[in-house]
């Protein structure tokens, strides 16, 4: 099952002088590259006792802030998030033998920037955030779906949905992003961005 990985060589001379602008770059070679959902991330966090969970969860924003994804605050990662305020993020891009690791701190996002996200989703999707629950145990499909058959008569197609108050976004503020681009014999590169008082600094990891 193993495979060769033949890219280019990733040089530090060529990377930007930041992660978010380099992030940018290589998101936009991944979407070129029609990588299947290139903004699907495996977003990791744990317990206050340390205990690790992951899931995979839609990046729907990034800028010099860090990277933003929206969740239910009643949700298993939102609950390890408000123990324990740390997160990991994993970008699998396999099509191109890619992936960036994000690491750093995780907070919540203002309630403005949120009601302005939830409006612009779909109108199955605002209803969706409301009928589920995430996370919390249910008895059977046909409750999800009546709960959504309600919502959907009570806000038909074309009527605001409001937003629903245990639901928003989460933004992870990097302190160090890997970029690793596979490569023969496991020579991979490994470039991985470090914040040091106020700047980024660039150390290469063995494979």
């Amino acid at each position: 099952m193993r495979r060769q990985y033949r890219s280019e060589i990733v040089l530090e001379e060529g990377l930007a002088d930041d992660p978010m602008a380099q992030f940018a770059r290589w998101f936009r070679q991944a979407a070129v590259a029609h990588v299947f959902e290139p903004n699907a991330m495996i977003v990791s966090t744990a317990d206050a006792a340390g205990r690790p969970s992951s899931r995979t969860v839609l990046l729907k924003r990034f800028d010099d802030r860090g990277f933003v994804f929206f969740t239910n605050y009643g949700s298993r990662k939102m609950r390890e998030i408000d123990e324990n305020p740390f997160a990991s993020l994993l970008f699998p891009w396999h099509p191109i033998a890619r992936q960036v690791v994000v690491t750093g701190s995780a907070e919540r996002i203002g309630r403005d920037e949120t009601a302005a996200y939830f409006r612009s989703r779909p109108h199955g999707s605002q209803l969706g955030a409301w009928a589920s629950e995430q996370s919390r145990v249910i008895g059977s499909r046909e409750e999800l779906d009546r709960r959504y058959a309600e919502l959907a008569e009570r806000y038909p197609e074309g009527e605001q949905v409001p937003v629903p108050p245990e639901w928003g976004g989460v933004r992870v503020v990097p302190d160090a992003v890997e970029f690793w681009q596979g490569h023969e014999n496991r020579l991979h590169d490994r470039l991985r961005y470090v914040a040091d008082d106020g700047e980024w600094r660039v150390e290469r990891l063995c494979p």
